[in-house]
């Protein structure tokens, strides 16, 4: 038999395996979840990704598992779940971050929230986030909402974690009281020649953050129209730019901070200890319910829909524009996440712009880079549980300060769109009132303020036309230009 009769038998209609095709599923390719798990990029590419967003993760869970005694276990374990769910749901890298204002709260005022009150807080903001994304009034803001005013919150979300990500560099932190202290020494295993190094390092392998292959196939369409020398040379670095590209930058840096955890103090091995904790559902009452409303939601209601929502949805369809997502699908996902986990204790989270950035700074592109992110949890949670925190408590925090910087620029990169000063001007001004007063709701409010009444200025300039005033200017213009005129 030759090899083309073979190919065209081959390329025949075989009944049976289309039979067991359709009555099989897990060989149907074009099912939601294959096509959402599909790898845009390499595999080590989504793994780098996949840590992106640890520079926010890592110190908020520490700082609620010491301070508020959060259960670290039974946190990871559903934020594992969570990643995973959001990774086959959206297809795209949707992050799930801790709530930040409520950790704030939670562990800067005094009386520190306890575990119950976190969790009634969580619990009343997903509920909110809920009602509105079911309702349709979600999908109705984000509609209407300008784009300077969502610019203006991620940049000042973006410069808020490159602040703090300085900080971490710069000083030794002590997340229990939520302050620097002294100056972080040179040398060391948490140093800052440690830190910059991984800067250093993570800068020569991801540039600048532009798409690797991009910047490949320009080298590339570019050698037909120069001499041999500089076609050999654009080879070259064509060359290394797919070698530095195919490293897990992010990934390897994470690696080597968890392996520095058990060189800084050997006695880890002795305190970790095997298995999950006890998943329990809380004791709440009426004055948890009081008191988390008050002290944790209201402040956080405002950043979850504007950060965790709007902010998301607009960076989501800048990054992912073949892949529209809804503020209702958003909304909805945060708040099902916090009415079922909040109710065992595990910590209030969103979908958070800065760590959607991080994540795609890193090289995550499809929904398969959090559902690595989640199995990873998994395991450490089912494996260790709580006592993962020895290890968390050891890690270089100059690193996490390296990622969320990364993090916090590539969100603030998102701003550039503004073509306009009237855009650019509203943008400013929403940015630094947020920075100003650490509130990204009155920054918000400012913007639409703003933007409202350039409109209203435009707007009276019409009216204007409309009552005749347009035609008296004109036909004094037009006295003016005749006596002008009869001027020598």
């Amino acid at each position: 038999m030759s090899i083309n009769s073979y190919a065209q038998r081959s390329d025949c209609h075989n009944p049976i395996m289309d039979s067991s095709s359709s009555t099989n599923p897990l060989l149907r390719r074009d099912r939601w979840w294959f096509r959402h798990l599909r790898l845009k990029t390499t595999i080590s590419s989504e793994l780098s990704g996949a840590v992106g967003d640890l520079g926010t993760f890592i110190p908020i869970v520490l700082t609620l598992t010491l301070v508020s005694h959060l259960d670290l276990s039974t946190t990871l374990i559903f934020t594992a779940l969570y990643n995973i769910s959001t990774g086959l749901l959206f297809g795209i890298p949707m992050p799930v971050q801790p709530m930040k204002s409520i950790a704030a709260v939670a562990v800067s005022e005094l009386p520190h929230l306890t575990t119950a009150q976190i969790a009634t807080a969580g619990a009343t903001t997903a509920a909110t986030l809920l009602i509105l994304g079911a309702t349709g009034l979600m999908s109705f803001f984000y509609r209407f909402i300008p784009l300077p005013v969502v610019r203006g919150v991620q940049l000042s979300q973006g410069l808020s974690f490159a602040f703090s990500a300085i900080k971490y560099i710069r000083y030794n932190q002590d997340f229990v009281s939520s302050k620097s202290t002294t100056p972080r020494p040179w040398l060391g295993l948490d140093g800052l020649v440690l830190a910059i190094s991984a800067l250093v390092f993570l800068v020569l392998t991801t540039g600048s953050g532009s798409d690797h292959q991009t910047i490949i196939n320009d080298h590339d369409d570019d050698d037909d129209d120069e001499n041999p020398l500089t076609r050999s040379s654009r080879r070259r670095v064509s060359k290394r730019l797919r070698i530095l590209s195919a490293i897990p930058a992010a990934l390897t840096v994470f690696l080597f901070g968890l392996l520095l955890c058990f060189i800084r103090d050997p006695s880890i091995f002795k305190d970790l200890k095997f298995g999950p904790s006890r998943i329990q559902i809380l004791k709440i009452t009426w004055e948890d319910w009081k008191i988390g409303f008050l002290r944790g939601a209201i402040p956080q209601i405002p950043l979850s829909i504007l950060n965790s929502v709007i902010a998301v949805c607009k960076l989501s369809t800048d990054m992912f524009p073949e892949k529209e997502v809804s503020a209702t699908k958003v909304s909805i996902s945060v708040g099902l996440m916090n009415l079922i986990g909040c109710w065992f204790g595990a910590m209030p989270v969103c979908h958070g712009a800065g760590g959607l950035a991080g994540q795609y700074r890193f090289g995550a592109r499809s929904g398969a880079s959090v559902v690595f992110l989640g199995i990873g949890k998994l395991v450490i949670g089912l494996v260790f549980g709580n006592s993962f925190v020895r290890i968390l408590n050891e890690f270089p925090i100059g690193i996490l300060g390296v990622l969320l910087l990364f993090a916090g620029i590539e969100l603030g990169m998102a701003s550039k769109d503004m073509n306009t000063k009237e855009e650019s001007f509203v943008m400013l001004i929403c940015a630094a009132v947020s920075l100003t007063g650490s509130s990204a709701a009155l920054g918000f409010g400012c913007g639409i303020l703003l933007h409202l009444l350039l409109k209203l200025r435009s707007c009276e300039c019409d009216c204007a036309s409309s009552f005749g005033f347009s035609k008296m200017f004109s036909k004094s213009s037009a006295d003016d230009d005749g006596d002008s005129t009869l001027v020598p």
